[in-house]
Formats: structure tokens, C-alpha cells, sequence
């Protein structure tokens, strides 16, 4: 399975024989953990106007156990981390499927009653540096496991983490298959293609990255990462996060610049696009609100990974990215902390998202425009035999120009999500 990465097989051995020894493994326990999750999703899209499909709607209960252990005495630690998931169909029908919540035979739709799947990855640790073969959730903004359905996205491949220089974090891999949401298969990993933007069907077997954070003070953070999707696309992002007190309370500015152009032979057709984002939060009290603008250049939509979502100033928009060829956003949003009215546990979020200027021949022409109105209620209980359950509803209302045909079509959709963690260990 990594044939690809240098030296894998004498880390797995070196890792397998450390853990056999009984001296060697006393430290495993230390720092280990077990987490079982269990996650009840229902996602309702109801799509309006001449849409070739009324709506897709699934109702599905899924586990998450995490198993992850410490390290092993010595001057190289080694460790190794489990994960299981299942998902389990609780309601659908082959004319409502397609909210990635479950898997189905795309031939006659239908859907499975359940699915599975398991995750290894084996580790090695020296100092403050670690590296992992296996199974890998990142949150990094030119790649990311996504979360937003009932199992997690993955990837397969080598992952290093080093810590071992002051104020920052480095983070390097090469990731040779992906395991989507609502699948049981890892596949070569390929480019997102809503919308028709790019050439269908293009996938690699080797997506390598490099970067890293820096905590240049207290309030101030620098981010910078390289990407590479073989004979596909590269990308460079670089950020910023800086806090700013002012009066009672404090502003947030969050830059995020990412430029991406094609690779190699270029398989997915021409990627070049310039996306540059900022968005300024004040808070104060149990109030925040914010303003954003994300602005795009070039000749194609931004490049991501499929099967999840970019880390762009949409993040969290639920019917569509807003990353079409030459679209501007613009963002507002308000965020309430119900604890100032005395109701600790209890959040609420309203935003506004618009789009304009896209540039989709295929889809309508030039000059269109789409838009969100997102609402959120989220509750985590606080004491009781249910503390830590979470409750989280969200409703969106999506309004685009587009043909019917696109990928992202005007909706109204809800979610609810139930969440509770069990630590075990």
C-alpha cells in the first residue's frame, strides 16, 4: 500500500518490534486514548426551480471509535492509532439520495443499509518530531479530512509533525489515496469539478505538501503551505491571524491567499486562479459579528481536493463553495453566546453570503450571481447523564442564476446533527 514512500516497510518492522517488547511498550498506556463518538445526521436538501431532481434527504446514525495510543520508551517512540467507523441507513429511498451521507450503487441507487470502515496508521516519535504511515484526518487548508457528513473524510500516505522549533508548527506528507465521505474504497485522489469547471474523471496517486505555522507573538500567527496534486495542480497558501484589542473588546483579522496553477501534464485541464480573502471579527462580550470579502482571479475556479470542501472565507456554507472562475463574496456574520442571557451552552450564528460576477459559460453565461442565508442553533448539554451531548440545527436558504444541469442548485436545506463522545480511556 505505500509502495510510493521511501522506507515505510522499516518503520512499520521497527514499530511492530518495539511494541512486542514488553520493556519497550511500558510508555503506550501514557497519553493513550479511546474515543467512541456517535453521530445521528439528517440533511434535508429541498431543490427549487426546474431542478432535474426534487430533493435528497437521508436520515443516518454513525460511530467513530478512535483508538490512539502513546509512545514507546527510548530515543524513538513508537505508537500505533485505530480508527472504526460504521454508518448505519435510518431513512432514504433511491429518488433521495446524494447528500453524501450514505453509500449507494450508482447504478440503481440504492442505497446500503450500512457501511463500514477501519483506519491504521503507525507512528514513530523522536523529540518534539513524529511521522505516521497509514490512515490520516488533516486539517490543513490546502488539505483536510472533511467532517461535514456522518463519517470523516481520509487519506492514505505518510504524514510528518515537528514542534521541535520554538512557536512552530511544521507539517510534510505525501498522501497516495483518498477514502470519501460516503465510501468504503480508497481511490487516487482527484479535483474538485462542480459545476463542470474542470475536465472529469483526472486523479493522481501522489499528493505531497509542505508548510507550516508560526507564532510570530501572542496575537499575531503566520501560515504558509505548498501543494502538489501530480500532473494536476499546485498551490501556495499563506495566511495570517492577528488579535487587536479595541475598546471592551477585541478584532480578529483572518488573511487567507491561495494561488493555484496546473501541473505536469495538466490532466484536469488549465487551473489558474488567485483567491484572496479577509475577514474582520470584532467581538465583544457574548457578541461578534464579522465582515468579509473574498475576491478571485485567472481563467479557472480555485483547486481543492474532491469530496470535501476549501478552506476559503465560505467555509461552513452548506449548498455551495463559492469558488467559481472570477467570483467575488462578500460575507457578514453574527454570532450570539447565549451564556450573557444566563443559558451557558447554548450558541447561535446568522450569515449572509453573496456572490457575483461568476464567469460559466456552460452554466448561464457571464456576470451570475448566488447567494446564502445561513442560520445555526447549537446546544451542548452541560451537566446530567447527557452532559456533552450536542444538538446543532442549521438551515440555509441557496439561491443561485445557474442552468438547472449544475451541480450546485438553488435549495433550501436543513441539518440536524446529535453528537456525543464517549471517552473510554
Amino acid at each position: 500500500m505505500f509502495d510510493q514512500i521511501k522506507c515505510p516497510r522499516l518503520l512499520s518492522l521497527g514499530i511492530v518490534g518495539a511494541i512486542a517488547s514488553n520493556s519497550a511498550s511500558a510508555g503506550l498506556t501514557d497519553g493513550a486514548s479511546v474515543t467512541l463518538t456517535a453521530r445521528n445526521f439528517y440533511l434535508d436538501r429541498d431543490y427549487k426551480g426546474d431542478s432535474p431532481q426534487s430533493a435528497a434527504r437521508e436520515w443516518a446514525q454513525g460511530f467513530i471509535l478512535r483508538a490512539n495510543s502513546g509512545f514507546t520508551e527510548g530515543p524513538v517512540g513508537f505508537g500505533l492509532d485505530l480508527t472504526g467507523m460504521v454508518g448505519i441507513k435510518l431513512d432514504s429511498s433511491p429518488d433521495r439520495t446524494g447528500t453524501q451521507l450514505l453509500a449507494y450503487d450508482p447504478y440503481d441507487r440504492e442505497v446500503r443499509g450500512e457501511y463500514s470502515e477501519t483506519g491504521v496508521a503507525l507512528k514513530a516519535k523522536l523529540s518534539e518530531t513524529k511521522l505516521a504511515l497509514g490512515t490520516h484526518f488533516p486539517t490543513l487548508p490546502v488539505i483536510t479530512g472533511s467532517p461535514a457528513r456522518l463519517l470523516p473524510q481520509s487519506f492514505t500516505g505518510a504524514y510528518l509533525t515537528s514542534e521541535d522549533i520554538s512557536q512552530f508548527s511544521l507539517h510534510a506528507g505525501r498522501m497516495i489515496r483518498v477514502n470519501l465521505r460516503d465510501s468504503t474504497d480508497n481511490q487516487p485522489i482527484a479535483l474538485a469539478s462542480p459545476n463542470g469547471r474542470f475536465r472529469p474523471g483526472a486523479s493522481s496517486e501522489r499528493f505531497d505538501f509542505i508548510g507550516g505555522d508560526y507564532k510570530w507573538s501572542d496575537t499575531l500567527t503566520l501560515r504558509y503551505y505548498h501543494a502538489r496534486l501530480e500532473d494536476i495542480y499546485e498551490q501556495d497558501f499563506a495566511g495570517a491571524i492577528h488579535y487587536l484589542p479595541v475598546g471592551s473588546g477585541k478584532l480578529k483579522s483572518d488573511i487567507r491567499v491561495f494561488d493555484s496553477r496546473d501541473n505536469g501534464r495538466a490532466e484536469a485541464g488549465e487551473v489558474d486562479n488567485f483567491n484572496a480573502g479577509i475577514m474582520f471579527t470584532y467581538q465583544v462580550g457574548a457578541h461578534s459579528l464579522g465582515l468579509g470579502y473574498m475576491h478571485q482571479t485567472g481563467e479557472s475556479a480555485m483547486a481543492y481536493i474532491a469530496g470535501g470542501e476549501p478552506a476559503v472565507l465560505s467555509d461552513g456554507a452548506m449548498s455551495s463553495d463559492f469558488v467559481n472562475p472570477k467570483e467575488r463574496t462578500a460575507v457578514a456574520r453574527y454570532d450570539y453566546n447565549f451564556v450573557g442571557l444566563g443559558v451557558p451552552g447554548l450558541t447561535g450564528m446568522v450569515r449572509y453570503m453573496r456572490g457575483t460576477n461568476i464567469d460559466l459559460p456552460r452554466l448561464g453565461g457571464r456576470d451570475l450571481t448566488e447567494s446564502s442565508k445561513d442560520l445555526e442553533l447549537a446546544y451542548v448539554v452541560q451537566s446530567g447523564p447527557a452532559k456533552g451531548l450536542a444538538i446543532r440545527l442549521r438551515h440555509a436558504f441557496y439561491r443561485n442564476d445557474l442552468e438547472p444541469t449544475a451541480t450546485f442548485r438553488s435549495d433550501n436545506e436543513t441539518r440536524i446533527n446529535l453528537d456525543y463522545a464517549l471517552k473510554i480511556w
